[in-house]
């Protein structure tokens, strides 16, 4: 059972790394951001902004009890990734240029939680594909501490 802090939400220190492959090129990205988590309606939420240069772009990471992780990007371009390991799902990717459909395939999607500090880690492994055509290879790693 969750405290009654992390039901009113708590700081956390978050790192997410990312990496993909694409048009065989790989591309990776770390981030280190002050968030907060916080559990509600039986799900936790990390929440960050990801500082690009000039730029911040809201991010949420939301984990259902069932495992299936959501990513949400709020940016220019708008994503809204949800990972589920048994089976394929739909999203749109809104950008400057209009709305692509996207189809994600999980691979590796791995959860752990850890007490004394409340803290996490989420592995997510997955491919995105667009008109059955597969975009890249990507995976993006969480850690966070409250």
């Amino acid at each position: 059972m969750p405290s009654k802090e992390l039901k009113n939400g708590l700081p956390a220190e978050v790192t997410m790394e990312t990496s993909y492959i694409q048009n065989g090129e790989t591309h990776q990205h770390s981030f280190e951001e002050k968030g907060r988590v916080v559990y509600m309606n039986n799900s936790y939420y990390i929440r960050f902004e990801e500082t690009h240069e000039e730029t911040t772009v809201p991010v949420t990471v939301k984990i259902n009890p069932d495992g299936v992780v959501h990513l949400i990007r709020n940016g220019d371009q708008t994503m809204r990734l949800k990972f589920n390991s048994k089976e394929r799902t739909q999203t749109n990717y809104k950008s400057p240029a209009g709305i692509i459909p996207l189809d994600v395939t999980t691979g590796d999607l791995r959860v752990s939680y850890y007490d004394r500090p409340f803290s996490g880690r989420v592995w997510v492994d997955y491919e995105l594909h667009a008109n059955e055509q597969k975009l890249g290879e990507y995976q993006f790693r969480l850690r966070f501490t409250t």
